[in-house]
């Protein structure tokens, strides 16, 4: 990544001519200004933070970078987070990343504006994360594998979550399994839905495309695939939804259509998240440790920045949490 220094090389000018022309400041004439910002964009120079490059000490914050701050799914790791944070004396703040390249995530990123930072979110960039990942701000990664310095990883075992949940269905006696998918860029999305695949192999199901339906993860996503299913002449005999808020708009979608989730369908979803339990029926998932895991990264945080970096790659257990959206055993 670009220096100060390399843009006042560029320019042919001393580093304090630079900074001044990157502030704007009247020390510099404007054609002085326009050949520094010239090299800057040349170079694709980004500041670092409010203190620029003369960033000498800690901010004592850290930053969590999520895909929407608005989803239930996200309380209990940002509880988990914030215990750790506060019992260290650091400040905790939450970022969206929607909006993806142009997004306040990204800037913050580019900034680096926190001590570490944690991500829970599939559309940042690879490459973004290792150029923005450094000794004084490691960054723990939660939803994808990514081997680079001063990054931490920790997982769910998607997979193996997703494999319960579909063999529930299968032991009891379903076959034609729709897999309700989020992002296709999602490396959870794509591990849950590996696991869906590696069930009915086991069991000698086909998969079939007609049983793949979008959903992006978001309830509403979940209530318009359910009414797209609603609309063939075969319906599944379950789904197995890749979070809850799509499960959640799928019971909402067949209530209307008059069919009854556990009785005409069986519906999984993952997550647990807090209404899976209140919904009617209560909602069979696959149980994530989100409170542990935000503990967790936050822990690993400040192990970093206190010179411990682990390379190990943790990967978490899950949970099948049998309700009633699935309901009694079908004859085979």
């Amino acid at each position: 990544m670009a220096t100060i220094k390399d843009v006042a090389n560029l320019a042919g000018v001393a580093v304090s001519t630079a900074s001044y022309a990157l502030n704007n400041s009247p020390r510099v004439s404007q054609e002085t200004k326009e050949k520094v910002l010239a090299a800057a964009k040349q170079l694709n120079y980004q500041p670092n933070g409010i203190a620029r490059d003369l960033k000498l000490s800690k901010t004592n914050t850290i930053g969590l970078i999520l895909s929407d701050l608005s989803g239930p799914f996200y309380s209990e790791l940002i509880k988990g987070v914030q215990d750790i944070t506060i019992a260290n004396g650091y400040d905790l703040i939450a970022i969206s990343s929607l909006g993806g390249k142009n997004s306040t995530a990204v800037k913050f990123l580019k900034e680096k504006r926190a001590d570490g930072i944690i991500i829970l979110a599939h559309n940042i960039d690879n490459n973004l994360i290792i150029s923005a990942a450094r000794e004084d701000m490691p960054i723990v990664l939660l939803d994808r594998p990514l081997k680079a310095k001063y990054v931490l990883n920790i997982q769910v075992d998607n997979e193996g979550g997703a494999y319960k949940a579909v063999e529930h269905l299968i032991a009891l006696g379903h076959r034609k399994i729709v897999y309700l998918s989020g992002p296709n860029n999602s490396y959870d999305n794509l591990k849950r839905f590996e696991g869906y695949k590696k069930a009915l192999i086991t069991h000698n199901i086909s998969f079939s495309k007609r049983w793949l339906y979008q959903g992006n993860f978001t309830k509403e996503g979940g209530y318009h695939a359910a009414k797209l299913m609603l609309l063939q002449d075969d319906l599944p005999d379950a789904i197995f939804a890749a979070n809850d808020e799509m499960a959640i708009g799928v019971i909402e979608a067949f209530k209307e259509a008059g069919l009854k989730i556990g009785e005409d369908v069986a519906l999984v979803g993952f997550d647990d998240i807090q209404l899976a339990k209140y919904v009617n029926p209560s909602l069979t998932t696959v149980k994530q440790p989100m409170k542990e895991i935000g503990v967790l990264a936050a822990q690993q945080i400040f192990q970093a920045l206190n010179g411990n970096f682990s390379t190990d790659y943790i990967l978490l257990e899950t949970e099948l949490i049998i309700r009633d959206s699935c309901g009694s055993s079908r004859k085979i």
